[in-house]
């Protein structure tokens, strides 16, 4: 009984988010950490600021969840890095698993996704913008 306590009284959180603006984006994102060929992910630094959120630190535990809000699997964040959107770099976006997994794609829809989802807190994409680059491990399936 104590070993059950001890295990409940853990002071881990997690927080539980999809990926993607949409549905179906976050239907195929969860479906390629699944996978394992997505162990990276990156926002707008803008973001974080204007959710007023703390950004991830190594340890992180976060739920993924699928397009209709269920749990698909738990990632743990390993490395964070802040660079600008013109210096992510191939590895990187290799390593984000979307689409070929080339840079030049990685770029396009990065452009297209942040042009959607920058002006709902009033900004706009520039090659300059700083990106929060996270890349994870897949803690439970």
């Amino acid at each position: 009984m104590a070993g059950l306590l001890d295990a409940s009284s853990s002071d881990e959180s997690y927080e539980a988010h999809q990926f993607g603006d949409s549905s179906n984006l976050a239907d195929e994102l969860s479906s390629l950490i699944l996978k394992g060929s997505k162990t990276a992910t990156c926002s707008a630094l803008w973001e974080w600021e204007a959710e007023g959120t703390q950004l991830p630190e190594i340890g992180t535990k976060t739920i993924v969840l699928d397009g209709n809000g269920n749990p698909t699997c738990i990632i743990e964040t390993t490395e964070i890095i802040i660079c600008s959107f013109n210096e992510v770099n191939a590895q990187f976006a290799y390593e984000e698993g979307e689409n070929d997994r080339s840079l030049e794609s990685w770029r396009k829809e990065h452009w297209q996704y942040f042009s959607r989802v920058l002006p709902e807190i009033g900004q706009e994409p520039t090659p300059e913008m700083l990106l929060v680059c996270e890349r994870f491990r897949v803690v439970y399936k």
